[in-house]
């Protein structure tokens, strides 16, 4: 049982700061914070990810390319220019690694003010810190683990990250259903998004990237991240855009 719950704390927490620091501040800027909140989330993502860490600049430079390209050659992940989803996320993996080591030029207004922290950028990344959280997971297992297929979470833990994202940037292109009519084949991959804290509504966030709310559209999408968002907002530790009530189309 206590591998159990390690690993669903992994999963909620690292994607908390996924879809709250990477996404909705680093890539949307749907709220506004403070230089210290900025630099604690950075750390807190590094904690909460662990050997799976993603840079808020990597991240958020390119997932602005994929809202600009969607779909099309030039989208850093598209399950229609990939063979499966293996193929998919190491060719964003080799994407995101040129974005953050800055090895490819990009237009100002895919970097404009995205938050970077170089130095704890390199820190976080390097194969030290990584291996480090590995050994440390393997560690906890070892401790903890009562029963043999225990050991088959193991891999998860040290592939959350990519895990979330291949939910998202395959699953939710290929199966769910829409709200809105946009240029791309981004769906709804839940009716309630439990597992994805509000990621899953994929074709909301694609018509109202700005939006700090994902869900909202109908009664039943209820966006987790948001609702945190709210209490942080009332105890001035954010500052949230306002933004339209949007409905659906069909």
């Amino acid at each position: 049982m206590t591998i159990i719950i390690f690993i669903i704390v992994l999963w909620y927490s690292g994607l908390f700061f996924q879809t709250f620091f990477l996404h909705r501040y680093a890539a949307h800027q749907t709220f506004k914070m403070s230089k210290f909140g900025e630099k604690l989330c950075f750390i807190l993502t590094w904690i909460t990810q662990g050997s799976n860490y993603l840079s808020a600049y990597g991240y958020g430079v390119m997932h602005r390319m994929h809202h600009a390209f969607a779909d099309t050659e030039k989208d850093p992940h598209s399950p229609k220019y990939d063979h499966n989803l293996f193929a998919m996320m190491w060719r964003t993996k080799s994407i995101y690694q040129q974005i953050n080591q800055q090895k490819v030029k990009i237009e100002e207004k895919f970097t404009k003010n995205v938050p970077q922290w170089e130095s704890f950028d390199q820190f976080a990344s390097s194969w030290g810190s990584r291996i480090g959280w590995a050994i440390a997971y393997t560690a906890f297992f070892y401790f903890f683990a009562t029963a043999w297929w225990e050991w088959l979470l193991l891999p998860v833990a040290y592939m959350m990250a990519p895990i979330h994202g291949v939910i998202i940037n395959w699953f939710a292109h290929i199966y769910g259903y829409t709200n809105f009519k946009v240029s791309d084949t981004s769906k709804n991959l839940f009716s309630f998004d439990w597992l994805m804290m509000g990621e899953g509504y994929h074709n909301n966030h694609h018509k109202h990237g700005g939006r700090a709310n994902f869900g909202g559209v109908r009664w039943h999408e209820i966006d987790v991240t948001y609702y945190i968002m709210i209490l942080l907002d009332k105890m001035k530790l954010i500052k949230l855009n306002p933004v339209a009530v949007v409905k659906r189309e069909h």
